[in-house]
């Protein structure tokens, strides 16, 4: 450090800037040499066993529309339902009558009832209109039940409907934005009802990995047992297979902040397997890092057909009895461009799988046929998926 300080003292104003900036240099390579592994916590790549949302689902009615409800000759439900709720109410309709309602709309509503949510809550509905209503703006949700699957209600929904749309219609134009036929109640529904859940209640719980991979499942169990250790001394994790891991709870009561630390601690992450995604509707290609390339040759042309139609006119000679007749000429051409042989060198990384793949010059659909030839060829080292 004395020679450095020396040098720099003695060395001209530039020198000394250009040192400075190679020492901090070095000093932030060797800071990111040290810096640790990539990791991801355990809440990112597992979830715990039996901690889920539960489905509900509803029928009800949105009155208070303007002009832009249900018409009732076609949906016949929406004014027996209305009959049905006035009943409820009190009041009965007079037989045969059959109101012609234009401010009502029958509505299905779902929600997400959360792990572990308590009476009182409150939970966001989704409503969707399964008639002709035009728009569910500005309407009102009337007091719905809203059930799981097992027929229970487990929660009760009501409010004003927020839609996320406009428009407007005059002389036969129209004009709208985004969708007017279902919208969402915030807060809309409160919770009458638990579910039952006993995740903590017993003596072990069970990590489920989102991804099906033998490797991660051990590194987590491993983590795991690093961070914490049984009574006897022995790891609490064990990986069952591929996607779960059974871990052993303490026998004291603080088994939250036992699985709040759970979740936090860091796993290293393990490198994906190789695979490329191949969307073949819309022509795209997406590939991870893990993709290799072996050496190999592909010849690439394109093919086109052009087909083109000129209209003629046989006009027939004067004073003839003929008449005038409309014919059409097709003009086929087929074009092949010429297919060169074109060598692709062996790639070990992502960056120069996608440059040799570019200097093929094909477009995306035809990148798709090129990939699935050198997946048969044994060239393509990663899993070729088609959705």
């Amino acid at each position: 450090m004395n020679l450095i300080a020396h040098a720099l003292k003695s060395a001209p104003t530039r020198l000394a800037r250009r040192a400075g900036n190679t020492v901090f240099l070095m000093a932030a390579m060797l800071g990111l040499a040290a810096q640790p592994a990539m990791a991801e916590r355990i809440k990112d790549l597992a979830t715990v066993q039996g901690v889920r949302t539960n489905q509900l689902v509803g029928y009800g009615l949105i009155v208070g529309l303007d002009g832009s409800g249900d018409q009732t000759t076609q949906a016949p439900f929406t004014s027996q339902s209305l009959g049905t709720m006035l009943q409820q109410l009190g009041v009965t309709l007079p037989p045969g009558v059959n109101p012609q309602l234009k401010n009502t709309a029958a509505v299905m509503l779902t929600a997400q009832l959360p792990a572990f949510a308590q009476p009182g809550q409150a939970i966001d509905v989704t409503v969707s209109s399964i008639g002709n209503a035009k728009s569910l703006r500005g309407g009102t949700l009337v007091l719905t039940p809203l059930r799981g699957a097992d027929g229970q209600i487990y929660a009760m929904a009501q409010g004003n409907v927020v839609v996320g749309g406009a428009g407007a219609s005059a002389a036969g134009s129209k004009v709208q934005i985004n969708h007017l036929a279902a919208g969402r109640v915030p807060s809309g529904a409160t919770v009458e009802r638990t579910v039952p859940n006993a995740v903590l209640a017993g003596d072990t719980l069970q990590l489920e990995l989102k991804t099906t991979d033998f490797s991660v499942a051990t590194q987590v169990a491993d983590a795991i047992n690093r961070r914490r250790a049984g009574a006897d001394g022995a790891g609490v994790a064990q990986a069952v297979d591929g996607r779960v891991i059974r871990v052993r709870l303490p026998a004291t009561d603080n088994r939250v902040a036992f699985l709040a630390e759970l979740e936090n601690i860091d796993v290293t992450t393990v490198a994906p397997p190789a695979k490329v995604i191949v969307n073949a509707r819309t022509g795209s290609v997406v590939m991870n890092q893990a993709v290799t390339l072996a050496a190999s040759a592909v010849a690439h042309g394109n093919l086109s057909v052009s087909v083109s139609t000129t209209p003629m006119v046989s006009q027939p000679n004067s004073f003839s009895q003929g008449s005038t007749v409309v014919t059409e000429k097709a003009d086929i051409q087929i074009k092949q461009d010429a297919a060169g042989l074109m060598m692709l060198e062996g790639a070990a990384k992502l960056a120069d799988v996608v440059k040799a793949l570019n200097a093929l010059g094909a477009t995306a659909q035809d990148l798709i046929a090129i990939l699935q030839a050198l997946k048969a060829a044994g060239s393509l080292k990663a899993e070729l998926e088609i959705i």
